[in-house]
């Protein structure tokens, strides 16, 4: 499950942001707790634990005293909106870039995107 590019804690916040994009766990849904998880994946629980709480000071999830760790509510929303806005600042605005050194018009681009949309996939 883990690879060697990233630090633990940062690929078990993704994985739980991935599973809540998805649906896999939904808003009000609670989560395994740190001790769980560090077992399950043979962790530390240290390392789950910051995971955990990066995801906390996120809005991602919120804690229960003495009952456990939910996904928040809107977490879903929030995190849609997260990855939208890096999407255009990560890829769109340097394709954007790039097209325009390359001449390509905007039109160009949105003719191929509308194309992509009804390609094979």
């Amino acid at each position: 499950m883990f690879d060697d590019g990233a630090p633990i804690y940062r690929q078990i916040a993704d994985q739980i942001k991935a599973e809540i994009l998805n649906g896999s766990l939904e808003p009000g849904g609670k989560i395994m707790s740190t001790n769980q998880y560090a077992a399950f994946y043979q962790i530390n629980p240290a390392t789950a634990q910051k995971a955990f709480r990066e995801l906390v000071d996120e809005g991602v999830l919120y804690k229960q005293r003495g009952v456990g760790m939910f996904v928040a509510d809107d977490a879903r929303e929030k995190l849609a909106g997260d990855f939208r806005a890096r999407f255009f600042d990560d890829v769109l605005k340097p394709l954007v870039r790039e097209a325009r050194q390359a001449g390509i018009g905007l039109s160009d681009i949105i003719d191929y995107l509308q194309a992509q949309e009804g390609a094979p996939k």
